[in-house]
């Protein structure tokens, strides 16, 4: 294989810098990620998009910040800005189990070695480089920024922290999926403005002094939230703030919002409406080598890019509004989806790979099947203020037509370097039961199904239905379980109609609020009873800007203001976690011991039947 040369990468290194003939970098971004030049890597996209828009840009890509700081010099000052990410999630959760144990890897770094970022890395970065280069602007976005922008619940230091740009010192956050403001941004400062004089620019945040007049831009209207410091004194507060942020988040015509923090206030510019169909090609269609750096060949691979090397992201956004999920609160509720010409060159270029062997891994999105989901009347969602377009009920202006996805799975196919395609990605199943889902189109959703389930599903086909309990999932903003018994019984259906055995892999979460024991100990009966033995399952983990994170930190829901009890010690936590396994030896007899003091007999019957010989039911 033919090495390409160095020079099709962004610059890593100085000597890098010098082959292409530059003297001066116009923008450095810092990221807690290895360099993976591939759109699902957001480094890679900003990099790429500045370069677009004609920047001089370098990486610094997992900096030292325990030594003399030498990664943080080595490609000198750039003549705009540095741009800081702690990389694709929140540092915190890329370390900690929900049980607030390190983890041993990182998917982010060659070798899925852990160690080579910071906690809360964007404020450690951040700070460094005000530090070595006080005059030099920072503009901090990713996950962690985006997610951390006002008042936020940290549950691994278990308080309230303010705005990330407060502790990061940082001159401007972007919020959200950043291409559309990045390019507002860079136009702004190749035009002689300082980062701080781009405060009409859409979804940006930044610090100002409370006593200095907001901006004046066009028709925008201002929405304040109890301030930072009413926040520490009242639980509330806290969660009616939250209602308003994701509000704003989710409008087509969103306001201004602001927040005193101290002396200052944090203003939260609106954000823009989804990207177009043209704007999201444009982004993904630009010239990634679609590889790792080669400086990493030594190191092993990136786990996080050996899984997505051979998928296709056709779309971002999520109209499901999950309260556990940070999706919607990223990418927004509305579907922005890729063209099929732009997907299919995608497929093009990933046959060429030189490891490529004829299967791609997923065809897919944050959810499966939303490709090209859009509302009817779209004057409608202009207006709409729901954080779900979903929940409780299938909004009757949602178009939910699977069938330009269904035309794209079959091209896919018919490709002729493609022996077989997968969708890796989980399936929105509520969108495919009739029962749900009132808006099925020319009964559309079927034939979609019997192309998943024939053509496309890598022996086991991946759903969350999260929750058994209708109480728990109405917290979840997740549909009755009784709809995931009516897509399995059309998913058996169709897979005995074909002679296929492909297993149903569903999802479930335990600790989540509204969630208590015995609600755990049903979640256990009811899936036993319908034949599985839970693998993919986890602990709730109270991640910022989530209604699950406000709810677990104030005790309230935001919407309601209403308690709603929630399992908060280690060992609630445990104990619901212990009901997955009910099929392992080793629990078995805490089980059985548990769901007695429970007074709940019947339950350890349908899990464990009955013992005979007495035992103490202690707690």
């Amino acid at each position: 294989m033919q090495e390409r040369p160095i020079t099709d990468w962004l610059p890593l290194t100085k000597k890098e810098v010098e082959k292409r003939g530059w003297d001066e970098l116009d923008v450095i971004l810092i990221s807690g990620d290895a360099y993976v030049d591939h759109p699902a890597f957001g480094t890679a996209v900003i990099g790429r998009i500045m370069e677009s828009e004609g920047l001089k840009v370098g990486i610094v890509a997992q900096p030292n910040w325990q030594d003399d700081l030498r990664d943080f010099r080595k490609l000198g000052k750039p003549k705009y800005f540095f741009g800081v990410t702690a990389g694709c999630m929140d540092s915190m959760v890329n370390h900690y189990t929900a049980n607030k144990r390190l983890r041993s890897n990182d998917s982010y770094t060659p070798g899925g070695e852990a160690g080579f970022r910071p906690d809360y890395a964007t404020t450690v970065y951040s700070n460094i480089l005000k530090e070595i280069y006080p005059d030099v602007p920072v503009l901090i976005g990713g996950i962690e920024a985006s997610l951390r922008r006002v008042t936020h619940y940290d549950y691994w230091a278990d308080k309230l922290f303010p705005s990330i740009l407060v502790d990061s010192k940082a001159d401007m956050l972007v919020y959200g999926m950043g291409e559309q403001p990045l390019r507002e941004i860079i136009r702004g400062v190749k035009s002689g403005k300082q980062l701080s004089e781009l405060t009409d620019i859409n979804q940006v945040a930044f610090i100002q002094k409370q006593s200095d007049a907001l901006p004046a831009v066009g028709d925008w209207e201002t929405v304040e939230l109890a301030s930072h410091e009413v926040c520490l004194e009242d639980k509330i507060k806290y969660a009616s703030n939250f209602k308003i942020v994701e509000v704003e988040s989710n409008k087509w015509q969103a306001n201004r919002i602001t927040q005193a923090v101290g002396a200052d206030l944090l203003v939260i510019n609106p954000p823009f409406k989804t990207m177009e169909e043209v704007e999201m090609d444009k982004s993904f269609d630009l010239p990634y080598t679609r590889l790792p750096h080669p400086k990493y060949k030594k190191r092993g691979p990136i786990p996080a890019y050996e899984m997505i090397k051979f998928s296709v992201n056709m779309h971002r956004g999520c109209f499901g509004g999950c309260s556990f999920c940070t999706i919607s609160a990223h990418q927004g509720k509305f579907i922005a989806s890729r063209s099929e010409k732009s997907i299919m060159k995608e497929v093009d270029e990933i046959t060429k790979h030189p490891e490529f062997k004829g299967y791609i891994s997923d065809l897919g999105g944050p959810s499966a099947n939303m490709y090209r989901m859009k509302g009817k009347d779209e004057s409608i969602c202009a207006k709409c203020v729901s954080p779900s377009c979903i929940h409780p009920v299938i909004c009757n202006n949602l178009d939910t037509n699977h069938t330009p996805l269904t035309e794209i799975y079959r091209k896919v196919d018919a490709h002729p370097g493609i022996k077989k395609a997968f969708v890796g990605s989980g399936v929105r199943y509520d969108l495919l039961v009739d029962d749900f889902n009132k808006n099925n189109q020319d009964g559309n959703h079927d034939e979609y199904m019997e192309q998943l389930i024939t053509r496309h599903v890598s022996g086991r086909l991946k759903v969350a239905p999260e929750h058994t309990s209708d109480a728990t999932l109405r917290v979840m903003r997740k549909p009755s379980f009784k709809y995931f018994h009516a897509f399995k019984k059309k998913y058996d259906e169709i897979s005995a109609k074909f002679g296929l055995k492909q297993p149903l892999i569903p999802y479930f979460i335990s600790s989540h609020p509204g969630c208590e024991e015995e609600d755990m100990a049903n979640l256990a009966a009811e899936t036993k009873d319908l034949g599985f033995q839970l693998e993919q399952v986890q602990d709730f983990t109270p991640t910022p800007m989530t209604v699950a994170e406000v709810i677990y930190y104030s005790g309230v829901h935001p919407y309601t203001l209403q308690p709603i009890k929630t399992a908060k010690t280690r060992e609630e936590k445990q104990n619901q976690n212990k009901y997955f396994f009910w099929y392992k030896a080793e629990y078995k007899d805490w089980i059985r011991n548990r769901l007695t003091y429970l007074k709940r007999p019947d339950l350890a019957q349908r899990l464990l039947g009955f013992r005979n010989n007495k035992t103490s039911w202690k707690k």
